[in-house]
């Protein structure tokens, strides 16, 4: 820093002009105002240039202006020059601070000669100037002061160090954000198997390039910059050495900056609001003097924060998130601020614009970081280098070389040890433990010696340490300049948890330094090496109890009143705990903290394990696998969530013994079973994540490491049990995640595994633990990131997977040099029967390397080698080799490089994709491909051959040997082409196919091929004689209605012709009805499409019928009137489709004649460019039912539909809903309902129908027409029912009541009264003086939302007088004593109750129950009660026996022995119930002996249409056995069954009860347990079921839901699919778009939280221009990205991605 001058040391005209250029810069930004201020300081005869500068307009004017007034006084007096000098320091801003402390210093603080030159010169202002020279000098104290303060803090930190620290050289990693995702694990679901993953462009937290922390803070200046790290990575320190470096005048931080660090732990205990200098002098460094200097240097920090830097240390400890505040407003320093809004100010810009930032935290934080940091960078671990050189300095200054060098080759040769200790902290922690074990076992006599096998020791070190074995001093007891080891060896912990214990040990058991005179066992393994345990148990289970304390308030610093005394001095001598010092309020305090976050979690997984006082349940909530990605909406948290890792090592049979030494405090003598009994209960939670099959990749490597931890090889069987494969997706592995996999995959045995690595960033040294793995049946590498070097590496061990069958190395970067290099090495493993090397880079090298190890493999079947840049050479050449009698039954090869998904086919196929050959070319590769053997499949689509390259090809075909089936899309670039391949139907009898469709149909598709005309003689020629032909489709060509009579005449000899798609042809609505009108009499075709646009549908099963399709057209007035001279001409016809294709009221009045004109019409549904449809009958229609919704019926259009339905056929159902009706069009549609022939109901729905509109409304429709029996208005919706009565007897009032008493009581017939929404008090009163007037009404519906009782005892009162009610709705009441008694009095002479959701006391409840025995007459119940009441309710149902509906729901939450009686008394009391039609005993937890006794009730109930037990957890085989009685529910339509334990066998048994229940139209299975097995077993049941409408399979434990997806094409009414929460992948999806053509019912599917991906969106965008009726699908949370997400639902709007 620049020492201040004394104005005489300086000439003031000589620093003016060595700071010229600066002040040019300087000067050259500032305000013209500025600018022309210092010019008028200039004397008159020197001042033309104030004008001129007041005119100029270019900079470079302005600049020419300024030079010249530095010129000026550069050369005048020294006087004029301290004063200019000293007006540049007041006027202007923005000056460094180094460079206006050295101008205000020259140029002094008094001017008194400021006007000898030029009495007009001004002198800058007094006041200014006095204000800001004191500013800079309390400024630059304050500055030095915070130099000493970082210099003291530093030499505190460093004390201990072991080895310096230096800025360059520690590395750190530049990280790229991707903030278009939550979460970037890319691990496919269940059902991705085998699908190519594409590469993540810019993945979160990708590491870009690897700098000095030094090079990363260069530039940082002005900026938001984010270091994170590990916990234990050394941010604290590293923070402040930067400090120490600035107070030395070094580092990347200016040393005229002020240096302010700023730890969240310290800011944690700010709780009240306060500014931005209360923090700063009161938390920080208060200044020496008084307010005059807080406010000199506050000012100072406000006119200059670009002079400060702040170091926000740990932010991983705030206990708060950051704020988001309005960015276009700036925060007030002043004002009091909570201290997250002053951080948040700080790194918004919000304070201090252009300071420095510095914020330290863990790697999870950065998300909240992201979006407001402009650099981040992770701090990278240590490698062996780093580790060697700490522990060489550690023992150096600990203890003695030659016991360093032990260390560190036990260190290198023990995985869990390299590990920790590539974090500083807790290498240091590793130190401790190996000095205390090397110590020990130096006593003892015994060799330390890592437990990992000498096979997998020290690959990682072996190469960073080549050739450097380590020699060490002679020692005593050493020769020949080595160390001696005794012969006993002693292995150190092969787990993460051991190895804690035994640091536990290191720190608390005395060494021979500390207490030689300890007398204790010498015992050397563990766990027997206890004896700590037993002597520090108090001390231990007190420190365990303080870290599950703090792991519960999630705390880690803790004051001296939180420890005994004790205690804390033990910890604090033994290093288990660190200092802090903390500023309070009152002054200084000292607080604690465990050395390490780890030790803390440990020692709480400690306490779990070993204290009564920490439940299961407590324990169940804290034990959850973790991710490695985070997402904003996670909670924060400042531990590692390591705690479930230890609890499973705790768990493990190795550490009985040691949880059961610190159990005694708690336990007693119990301890030991107590233990056990809470290890079984770990190891219980730790098997159902085992058996979970929903878990993603970061949590299947947490589960291996949970798994490895146990070291229960049972676990490890069942995760691989569930998994066959193991998917990793963009996940960084370490050797550690390798090593945990590889305990995995070594327990399957035999049975095998597969790895499926994709997008996995991983060293080398990865793959020398990979050889660990034995049993790896499939292993996969895919991703860029992968190239020759790692080709290389795998094939060192290749060859030591014995039972590898399949290898895939695609969508790599690997060319001929590594293809060469795992050709060596497959050789060597003789049981490879697939290869995938596809979209690389071999060219013909590669692939030659490849083929020439095929004879090699005898067992190799499969070969997949697309997009590798090859020639026709590479192909030619490997279909030499398969056809030299290999086993080979499948070969793909691709020309270029689109994505493309393939799975293995179990047929002999050859796929060759995308080849440009020519006829020379493609007669070369047909005399190869004749040699083959024989072929299912041959497949070369995508050439564009020309029509020589096509008669080549068709010549050689009889010549090839296949037996199914050619593909050849996209593989003609003309008509004439196209001929050549359609002539192969009559030339080749054995193909049947040229497109992938399901056999028996024959397809022959010829849409977008440009046909005219003329070429369709040649088509037809062709086609010859295949009669066979089902389905034609010549979609998308130039036909136009001279094509159209073409296609007609052909017709006759095209007999089994039963589908022709004519879309998109050019063909007028005229030539549409000529070849509707000639198909007619065509008895085997079912559908006709004719649109603008391509849409496949299968045809319907109801044979013979037609369906005419002209959605999507353009259906002028004049064409509907010729389509309807020709609708009574198509006798077939069963369905006439114009959706998307009325657009006008007009148009559909018009179309509405049809009930004129054709009288086989049973039902027209018209809507404006939306879903329409018009349904015909075989026989003329006794009644017909009409929608016409969203047109606009004025006065002239309402008479012309009058006047069309009057003399059309009896209406059952009138809908004229949003046609904006007024309320005079409303009067004269009800005035004329006596003239229509409506026989059931007409439905209104306008927006303006509310309140007191509805309610004049409905006095009108009374007044004009009698024919009404029920009025309803709900909402905006006017709903009238029409009999040949004279009475109203239903109504269902609205808000506004008062109006409608005198009217309803003119209609005393009045059967029925609804209030479903909340009547409240003033409702209860009008409904009391109203029910006097009703005496024939048989229903009361009442709805309820208040909390007192008054309203409904009055209502008891009256109801108690109506003696004609005998259906009670009351739901949502609360329901007092007094009420409830006046209620049983009328209970006897009902047949309906329903009082779901009421409130009343036990006294109520009791007395309702014990009446409802009286209710013999009862029909339907419906309650919600308690366990109190379940024995009077059993007594009182054995008295009734006419009971059809019964619904109790949420009857217990415990299930002991007496709830257990109780639910059995209550269903051994249904037993009398025979007429029972519909029971929901939903949320009782039933017992299996409840399940049995239901079972037993269920041959009884043989009219039963609805059960649900959603919520009882029935187990796999009772649901099985319930299943089966349900075999004499025949009558059965609705099944509910969620929530349950069910599973593959109860699936099973569906699959053959369900066909059994030909009416099931409901079926609820959700969230079961169903697997692989079962899913098949349901799409056998689903196969049967004609009249399913519903289906839930959400969240059934399987992805494989294909096949049910598949069986929903024998679902003709199918409506609403739910496949959420499975996983499924695109296979799913895919198959639901092939049914959703054939379900033209279906409105809604849900799949959600899936892993569909754009591939699988697509195709169902796609399926649904043939579904019209579909409203919604859900595809919410799935592999979709946002902006996939908005282009898609700008494709169809049903699509929704939203959680909502």
């Amino acid at each position: 820093m620049d020492e201040e001058l004394d104005p005489d040391d300086e000439n003031v005209n000589s620093v003016l002009a060595q700071e010229s250029s600066e002040l040019l810069r300087i000067l050259t930004s500032q305000p013209l105002t500025v600018i022309m201020q210092l010019c008028q300081m200039m004397p008159g005869d020197a001042r033309w240039h104030v004008d001129s500068v007041a005119t100029s307009t270019s900079s470079a004017a302005v600049t020419e202006h300024v030079k010249a007034v530095l010129e000026y006084f550069r050369a005048t007096n020294a006087t004029d020059c301290r004063t200019f000098l000293q007006s540049i320091c007041m006027l202007c801003e923005n000056i460094p601070m180094h460079l206006e402390s050295r101008l205000m210093s020259v140029a002094g603080y008094e001017h008194s000669d400021a006007s000898a030159t030029d009495e007009n010169l001004p002198s800058p202002p007094s006041e200014q100037q006095h204000v800001k020279r004191p500013r800079i000098d309390h400024w630059q104290q304050y500055t030095v002061a915070v130099t000493c303060l970082q210099q003291k803090r530093w030499e505190r930190l460093s004390e201990h160090l072991v080895s310096e620290v230096h800025l360059e050289n520690v590395w750190i990693s530049l990280r790229m954000s991707n903030r278009s995702r939550d979460r970037p694990d890319q691990t496919p679901g269940f059902a991705d198997r085998g699908s190519r993953t594409p590469e993540p462009d810019g993945d979160f937290g990708s590491l870009e390039s690897r700098v000095t922390l030094e090079t990363f803070l260069q530039g940082c200046t002005g900026k938001v910059t984010v270091v994170a790290g590990q916990a234990g990575s050394g941010k604290t320190l590293l923070m402040s050495r930067l400090g120490q470096q600035w107070a030395r005048g070094l580092g990347p931080i200016p040393s005229s900056y002020l240096f302010i660090v700023l730890e969240f732990r310290q800011l944690n205990l700010l709780s009240r609001p306060l500014s931005l200098s209360e923090l700063l002098f009161r938390h920080y460094l208060p200044p020496k003097g008084g307010d005059d200097e807080k406010r000199a240097i506050m000012d100072y920090l406000l006119s200059n924060p670009e002079q400060s830097c702040w170091v926000l240390d740990g932010y991983d400890e705030f206990l708060n998130k950051l704020t988001k505040q309005d960015m276009k407003h700036m925060l007030d320093p002043e004002s009091p601020l909570p201290v997250a809004e002053i951080i948040s100010g700080l790194l918004h810009r919000q304070l201090l614009p252009g300071c420095t930032v510095l914020v330290t935290c863990r790697l999870r934080d950065i998300m909240d970081l992201e979006d407001i940091s402009d650099k981040v960078g992770q701090l990278l671990a240590w490698g062996c280098h780093e580790v060697k050189e700490y522990v060489d300095n550690f023992f150096r200054v600990k203890a003695n070389r030659a016991l360093g060098v032990q260390a560190t080759h036990l260190l290198l040769s023990n995985r869990h040890l390299l590990v920790m200790s590539s974090l500083p902290a807790l290498c240091y922690i590793c130190c401790i433990c190996l000095k205390h074990l090397l110590l020990e076992t130096k006593e003892d006599g015994t060799r330390v010696q890592s437990g990992d096998r000498e096979e997998e020791r020290g690959n990682l070190s072996r190469k960073k340490a080549k050739g450097n074995e380590p020699k060490v001093e002679q020692t005593a007891g050493g020769t020949n300049g080595r160390a001696q080891h005794p012969p006993t060896v002693a292995q150190i912990p092969l787990t993460l948890t051991q190895v804690y214990i035994t640091v536990l040990g290191a720190f608390l058991s005395p060494d021979c330094e500390r207490n030689e005179a300890t007398d204790k066992t010498k015992t050397t393994r563990l766990p027997e090496r206890l004896d700590f345990l037993t002597q520090y148990r108090s001390e231990l289970c007190e420190l365990a109890e303080l870290a599950w304390r703090g792991l519960e308030e999630s705390k880690i610093l803790f004051m001296k009143e939180d420890i005994s005394q004790d205690v804390l001095e033990l910890s604090v001598k033994t290093g288990l705990f660190s200092q802090v010092e903390l500023t309070r309020e009152d002054g200084l305090v000292t607080a604690y903290c465990f050395i390490h976050l780890t030790i803390h979690e440990f020692l709480a997984a400690l306490r779990i394990m070993t204290s009564t006082d920490v439940s299961d349940t407590e324990l169940k909530k804290r034990f959850s696998l973790k991710t490695r990605w985070t997402t904003k909406s996670d909670q924060k948290t400042v531990f590692t969530d390591s705690l479930h890792l230890y609890l499973c090592g705790l768990a493990s049979t190795h550490c009985t013994q040691a949880l059961v030494h610190l159990a005694r405090a708690s336990c007693g003598t119990g301890a030991q079973s107590w233990v056990q009994k809470r290890q079984a209960f770990v190891l219980k939670l730790l098997k159902k994540k085992c058996n979970s099959n929903i878990l993603t990749g970061p949590k299947i490597l947490e589960l291996c490491h949970c798994v490895q931890e146990s070291q229960d090889n049972q676990l490890a069987k069942e995760v691989a049990g569930v998994r066959p494969t193991l998917e990793l997706r963009n996940i960084p592995l370490s050797p550690s995640d390798i090593d945990a996999l590889a305990f995995v995959v070594n327990s399957v045995g035999d049975n095998g595994i597969g790895l499926d690595f994709g997008a996995c960033s991983m060293e080398l040294e990865c793959l020398d633990v990979l050889s660990k793995c034995r049993h790896i049946h499939y292993l996969s590498f895919r991703s860029r990131k992968y190239g020759d070097k790692l080709a290389e590496k795998l094939s060192l061990i290749l060859p030591k997977f014995t039972t590898l069958r399949k290898l895939e190395f695609c969508g790599t970067s690997l060319t001929a040099t590594g293809a060469a290099s795992l050709a060596s090495a497959l050789q060597t493993c003789p049981n490879i029967t697939e290869i995938n090397l596809s979209d690389n880079n071999l060219k013909d090298e590669g692939i030659r390397y490849i083929a020439d190890i095929f004879a090699k493999l005898p067992r190799l079947t499969s070969v997949v080698l697309g997009r590798n840049n090859s020639s026709l050479q590479a192909v030619d050449y490997l279909v030499g080799k398969i056809s030299s009698g290999l086993n080979i039954q499948h070969f793909h090869a691709e020309y270029d490089t689109r994505t493309r998904t393939h799975k293995t086919k179990s047929e002999p196929t050859i796929s060759l994709l995308n080849q440009k050959w020519s006829t020379p070319e493609m007669q070369q590769l047909a005399n190869s491909l004749a040699c083959c053997p024989a072929l299912s499949v041959l497949d070369l689509s995508g050439g564009q051959w020309d029509v020589e390259v096509l008669k080549t090809l068709t010549q050689f075909l009889p010549k090839f040997n296949i037996c199914k089936k050619i593909i050849l899309n996209g593989s003609c670039s003309s008509v004439k082409g196209l001929v050549v391949l359609t002539a192969l139907l009559s030339n080749c009898p054995a193909v049947v196919e040229l497109h992938i469709r399901y056999k028996p149909v024959v397809f022959v598709s010829l849409s977008c091929c440009g046909l005219v005309p003329a070429d369709l003689d040649r088509v037809w020629k062709s086609l010859g004689t295949s009669c066979d032909l089902t389905v034609l489709d010549l979609s998308q060509n130039c036909l136009g209605n001279k094509g159209l009579k073409k296609l007609v005449g052909v017709l006759p000899r095209l007999y089994n012709i039963q589908e022709i798609d004519a879309s998109n042809n050019g063909i007028s609505m005229e030539g549409v009805f000529t070849l509707a009108e000639a198909l007619c009499s065509h008895n085997n075709l079912t559908q006709i499409h004719i649109r603008d646009y391509l849409r496949i549908q299968d045809f319907m099963e109801c044979h013979p019928s037609l369906e005419l399709d002209l959605s999507h057209s353009s259906l002028k007035d004049q064409t509907i009137k010729c389509l309807l001279k020709v609708l009574p001409k198509m006798r077939s016809l069963q369905k006439l489709n114009v959706s998307h294709s009325i657009t006008s009221t007009m148009e559909a009045l018009t179309l509405l004649t049809c009930f004129t004109v054709n009288q086989r019409v049973t039902s027209v549904k018209l809507s404006p460019q939306s879903e329409s449809f018009i349904y015909f009958d075989s026989v003329k229609a006794e009644q017909a039912s009409c929608r016409l919704t969203h047109f606009h019926l004025n006065s002239d259009n309402l008479e012309r539909l009058l006047e069309i339905l009057q003399p059309g056929p009896t209406i059952s159902y009138l809908d004229l809903s949003s046609n904006q009706l007024e309320d005079k069009e409303v009067e004269r549609l009800v005035d004329s309902l006596t003239s229509l022939k409506i026989t059931s109901c007409l439905n209104i729905e306008e927006g303006w129908i509310r309140a007191e509109e509805a309610v004049r409304l409905v006095r009108c429709c009374l007044k004009l027409n009698n024919n009404i029996q029920t009025i309803r208005v709900h909402h905006t919706t006017l709903h009238l029912s029409l009999l040949k009565s004279t009475e109203m007897t239903s109504v269902s009032p609205v808000d506004q009541l008062a109006p409608m008493i005198s009217t309803i009581q003119m209609h005393p017939l009045l059967t029925e009264l609804d209030f479903s929404n909340s009547l409240g008090k003033e409702g209860a009163e009008f409904l009391c003086s109203l029910l006097p007037s009703l005496p024939n009404l048989t229903s009361l519906s009442i709805g309820s939302k208040e909390t007192c009782t008054d309203a409904l005892e009055k209502l008891a009162e009256v109801l108690l007088q109506s003696t004609t009610v005998q259906n009670l709705t009351l739901s949502g009441h609360v329901i007092g004593d007094r009420a409830a008694e006046m209620m049983t009095r009328m209970f006897p002479r009902l047949r309906s109750l329903n009082l779901s959701h009421c409130e009343c006391s036990a006294t109520g409840r009791l007395q309702l129950v014990q009446a409802l025995g009286q209710c013999v007459s009862l029909e339907h119940l419906c309650l919600d009660l308690d366990e109190d009441s379940t024995v009077c309710l059993a007594r009182a149902l054995r008295n009734n026996s006419s009971i059809r509906s019964l619904k109790l729901n949420k009857i217990r939450t415990a299930m002991g022995t007496s709830e257990v009686n109780d639910v059995l008394d209550l269903l051994a009391a249904m037993e009398g119930l025979t007429q029972m039609e519909e029971i929901e005993l939903d949320g009782w937890r039933m017992p299996v002996t409840g399940v049995e006794q239901l079972t037993r009730l269920l041959p009884v109930w043989k009219e039963l249409r609805k059960i649900s037990l959603s919520k009882n957890l029935i187990v796999d085989q009772s649901g099985d056995k319930l299943l089966e009685a349900l075999i004499s529910c025949c009558h059965l339509e609705e099944l509910h069954l969620s929530r349950n334990q069910l599973g593959d066998l109860t699936a099973a048994r569906m699959a053959c009860v369900l066909p059994s229940l030909a009416h099931l139209a409901v079926l609820d299975i959700s969230e079961n347990r169903i697997g692989c097995e079962g899913s098949v077993s349901l799409s056998k049941a689903v196969m049967c079921l004609r009249y399913l409408t519903k289906i839930n399979l959400t969240s059934v434990g399987t992805s494989e839901l294909c096949a049910v997806a598949a069986s929903l094409t024998n679902c003709p009414l199918i409506q609403d699919v739910s496949f959420g929460w499975n996983n499924c992948g695109d296979e799913v999806a895919l198959e639901l778009a092939k049914v959703l053509p054939l379900c033209q019912k279906l409105t809604r599917i849900d799949l959600e939280s899936n892993s569909v991906s754009v591939v699988g969106a697509e195709a169902l965008v796609k399926a649904l221009q043939s579904c019209p009726a579909l409203q919604l699908i859900r595809l919410w949370r799935n592999k979709i990205s946002t902006f996939e997400a908005q282009r898609l639902t700008d494709m169809d709007r049903r699509l929704n991605f939203s959680s909502t």
